[in-house]
């Protein structure tokens, strides 16, 4: 028994330490808690950010969605409310994922290799066919003996940047925005070279027709659509080849991000400059005039660690060196011309609460420092005799505690522990159910009990004047009425003068009159309160025909 125990500890923490908080992704509001529990990387996409793909902490890969052109690669076009796995997925362990608008979706492996799944009308998927692709496919042509490490999509093109630092691109190439040279579409990867020639590239990033690659050296290059002033080279034509930014010249970039149809760059001193499109203020230089060449962003002496845009948005975030996160552009339909300070600490936080759509522009992966929240640290803590210094002894069986957290979250406690320095303490007038609930909830803010039992913690609430988790155990005795039940929790209602769920259990019982009163309860009904139930019932108009 001691062993399961501490297996389920250990099993405990694995997965508090791997937990990636989806919480603000309205589309995984319907997964249970032990669900979201397992959830290590997760992507939302899609033109109303209704598809999703998540990997959990056993490397599992889970689909769920509408599956607009099969794009959750689940071999049909079902959409699915609930996850369903993408069996050839799984183990393969993710480490880049992107998406267009069709939506395609293409990924790289651990293992440098490259799958591609969904919409496939301009050859996005890499393949040479234009036949939408509903199981994720290995893309092969020409990328079979390199490793790939990261993805990224426009629209409906897609670029690839191998561990030697060469890009492929393949897909949609009407503005050239794959850099071959032509407007033909490409059916599958071609290296893009030219003046990439010979040269280390380092990151990657597409607009929705447009795509970016920094080099080793900090210079930027970029190819494809530039009606918007997109690709920085201080005019609008359109480039078919990968061109360097000039104007750039000197300043080293580390990091590049595309929106819908501006850019953002990260140097290596922590300036953010912009350029392309502006008509809502997602250059972030307080006015909404395109620029085609790279503008300096006012910052306030901040220094940068990372940019974020999305091709599908006209959001624009920045996170600071002090982990404070701005944001600008397109936010919730509002045009906000300069950068703006915002509570989150991450910027994946912004598009989940302000871009439209609201997906992720990158592959949302959990720390990989096994952090842990204040709350998740406390909830481990709880019955672990490890750092305790306190146990509580009830019908015979102990419980962990600490005491300076139970006079934090309790006033009863407050008084009783500064007036003893006993180690154990035993409690008599609670079963050992009912107080291991009531200390849980200290160290995690929810019960969990059913109905009969949330009774017994009704009566400890009340005796330790605790009115949050009284009110927490009227709502669990509430949604566990049935009516086997009801003249039980009635009663308890009554004795601990619950009234807002005596109303309730009373209510419940009239409306189910006949069943109740046939219940064994109901024949052991203490007197008084028989006659009380009947005497209300009667004004209630219970026994009228």
């Amino acid at each position: 028994h001691e062993d399961d125990m501490t297996l389920h500890c250990i099993l405990k923490n694995t997965i508090c330490s791997s937990m990636l908080d989806v919480g603000k992704w309205p589309v995984f509001a319907l997964l249970p808690p032990e669900d979201l529990q397992l959830i290590r990387q997760a992507c939302v996409f899609g033109s109303a950010a209704n598809e999703a793909i998540y990997v959990t902490v056993n490397d599992e890969v889970f689909a769920l969605g509408t599956n607009c052109s099969g794009c959750l690669g689940l071999g049909d076009t079902q959409s699915s409310i609930e996850p369903r796995r993408i069996d050839i997925l799984c183990g393969k362990k993710i480490v880049s994922l992107s998406y267009g608008t069709g939506p395609h979706v293409v990924i790289a492996t651990a293992d440098g290799e490259v799958y591609s799944w969904g919409h496939n009308g301009y050859s996005q998927l890499g393949n040479g066919t234009t036949n939408h692709g509903l199981t994720p496919a290995l893309v092969s042509t020409n990328l079979i003996s390199k490793k790939v490490k990261e993805v990224a999509c426009g629209s409906h093109h897609t670029i690839a940047l191998t561990t030697e630092g060469e890009v492929y691109a393949w897909g949609y190439n009407n503005s050239g925005q794959v850099g071959s040279g032509s407007t033909a579409n490409q059916p599958t990867p071609r290296r893009v070279s030219s003046c990439l020639q010979n040269k280390v590239v380092v990151n990657i990033a597409c607009g929705q027709l447009c795509s970016m690659a920094v080099l080793d050296n900090g210079e930027t290059y970029g190819w494809g659509y530039n009606c918007n002033g997109q690709l920085g080279l201080g005019n609008n034509g359109n480039q078919q080849t990968p061109c360097r930014i000039a104007a750039l010249q000197g300043i080293n970039i580390i990091q590049v991000a595309c929106g819908y149809a501006h850019t953002l760059a990260l140097t290596d001193e922590g300036f953010v400059y912009s350029w392309g499109a502006n008509s809502y203020g997602q250059l972030g230089t307080g006015n909404k005039s395109n620029q085609a060449v790279p503008t300096l962003i006012n910052m306030d002496k901040e220094r940068m660690v990372e940019v974020a845009a999305c091709h599908t948005s006209h959001t624009s975030v920045a996170k600071t060196q002090s982990g404070q996160v701005l944001m600008w552009g397109q936010c919730r339909g509002q045009a906000v011309a300069y950068p703006h300070l915002t509570h989150f600490t991450s910027t994946d936080d912004v598009f989940a609460c302000f871009a439209t759509p609201a997906v992720t522009w990158h592959l949302l992966s959990v720390d990989g420092d096994d952090y842990l929240t204040v709350a998740q640290s406390l909830k481990r803590e709880f019955d672990s005799p490890e750092i305790s210094d306190l146990r509580f002894l009830v019908d015979g069986k102990c419980i962990h505690v600490h005491k300076a957290l139970l006079k934090i979250r309790c006033e009863h406690f407050r008084a009783l522990l500064n007036e003893t320095d006993e180690e154990t303490i035993e409690i008599h007038q609670f079963s050992f159910l009912v107080y291991r609930a009531f200390l849980e909830y200290l160290y995690t803010d929810t019960i969990n009990l059913p109905p009969e039992d949330a009774i017994g913690l009704l009566d400890l609430s009340t005796y330790y004047r605790e009115s949050r988790l009284k009110r927490l155990c009227q709502e669990t005795i509430k949604r566990g009425i049935t009516e086997e039940n009801a003249i039980t929790l009635l009663s308890a209602a009554v004795k601990y003068e619950a009234q807002d769920l005596e109303e309730f259990c009373f209510k419940f019982c009239v409306n189910h009159l006949t069943a109740v009163t046939q219940t064994q309860a109901f024949a052991e009904m203490d007197h008084d309160l028989l006659k009380n139930f009947i005497s209300k019932a009667s004004r209630y108009g219970a026994f009228k025909n």
